[in-house]
């Protein structure tokens, strides 16, 4: 790619990706999530070229990039070009303002682990085109934008949560989002003495394929089903586990475990608020273990691996709590950790991961961070 030769870039944005502390696909289901971005991003370099439509977008990371047209958007057989694409298609909707640009990207994020490095991708792209080309766009704009470029040009029905993180985050809190209204509030989360450790499984899971959408489509075959004893629902998020339990017998059990386990997370993001402010530690890692719990047997998006990970934490006292986080089927567990006991934990753990499947775990830590910005 010649541009790169002697590129030196207007504007660098950084786009970070994030972790949910609790509220597990709720956010398709308008219900609560707890989620806040964290210091690993996707930094994003971009250079007007002086061309009326081309432009080039290059990944350090991959070391691959593409060439296009602004005048001829369409769905690329690459994946990661689609959510670059798919962006570009929004903003081309609500703007004529953009013009040829450059731009290179670079990424330490892991992909795949369920930090929404897809997010972080479309949300920092959005941003810096809104920079570079003043564009007027609002941060809710280029959140909704970046959401309807997944389920158009990816092809998975994601909630609103990954983005809204993204972009919304501010450091040292968690947001509590109502995925119906779209209001919110930052809420302070101080874990002192503990810390958040991510275990990455190694596992990855594509999300553009069937389980998501499957599970999306579950859940919306228990709101029709609840609708007929309860037509004012529109969405789990309207459902509490007496109207479920009305219509259990008309579900099919795979259903009924799905809403159930939706119901009961978004009880559990608000449990979660209560603890945090009250500062009960101990009652933070007891609602992790029952989301993974839920998270396993009823919403069955837990993997293998990642069950023997939270499973192998309850018999660590140092370890207040653990769930899978993410979409699902792999990525990290999140682990609520001791600061004296983290160096033992890992190396216990990775040894006990190693010798059960032949993997080597990766481990970090995370901290509530700040939003897309510029760098």
């Amino acid at each position: 790619m010649q541009f790169l030769e002697n590129f030196k870039p207007e504007l660098v944005i950084s786009s970070p990706g994030r972790i949910n502390l609790i509220g597990e696909h709720t956010d398709y289901n308008m219900g609560y999530v707890l989620p806040t971005a964290i210091e690993k991003n996707i930094t994003f370099s971009f250079k007007k070229n002086g061309s009326e439509n081309q432009c080039h977008v290059y990944s350090k990371t991959y070391d691959t990039g593409f060439e296009l047209n602004l005048d001829k958007i369409a769905v690329s057989k690459v994946e990661w070009e689609n959510y670059i694409l798919g962006v570009l298609n929004e903003i081309s909707k609500r703007t004529d303002k953009v013009r040829g640009f450059d731009c290179i990207v670079e990424s330490n994020l892991p992909t795949g682990s369920g930090l929404s490095s897809s997010a972080a991708l479309e949300c920092g792209l959005a941003f810096g085109l809104n920079e570079i080309f003043d564009l007027g766009l609002s941060k809710i704009e280029m959140v909704q934008l970046s959401q309807t470029a997944e389920h158009t040009y990816v092809g998975t029905q994601c909630g609103i949560m990954d983005q809204f993180a993204s972009v919304m985050s501010e450091a040292g809190n968690v947001i509590l989002l109502d995925c119906r209204s779209l209001e919110y509030k930052h809420i302070p989360i101080d874990l002192h003495p503990y810390k958040i450790i991510l275990l990455n499984t190694k596992v990855s899971h594509n999300l553009a394929s069937s389980e998501y959408n499957t599970r999306k489509q579950e859940c919306e075959q228990g709101v029709a089903i609840i609708q007929k004893k309860y037509p004012n629902v529109k969405s789990l998020r309207d459902v509490d586990e007496e109207m479920l339990l009305a219509s259990k017998e008309d579900m099919s059990p795979t259903v009924y475990n799905r809403c159930s386990f939706i119901v009961k997370e978004n009880d559990r993001v608000l449990e979660m608020v209560d603890a945090l402010k009250q500062n009960n530690l101990k009652e933070v890692g007891q609602i992790l273990y029952k989301a993974h719990d839920g998270i396993s047997k009823e919403y069955e998006v837990s993997c293998p691996e990642s069950d023997f990970l939270v499973d192998f934490s309850k018999d660590n006292a140092q370890v207040l709590g653990a769930r899978q986080t993410g979409g699902g089927f792999g990525g990290c567990t999140l682990n609520i950790v001791h600061e004296s006991a983290v160096g033992d934990f890992v190396s216990a753990a990775t040894k006990a991961y190693k010798d059960k499947f032949d993997i080597t775990l990766e481990a970090f830590e995370v901290r509530p961070s700040g939003g897309t910005s510029i760098i």
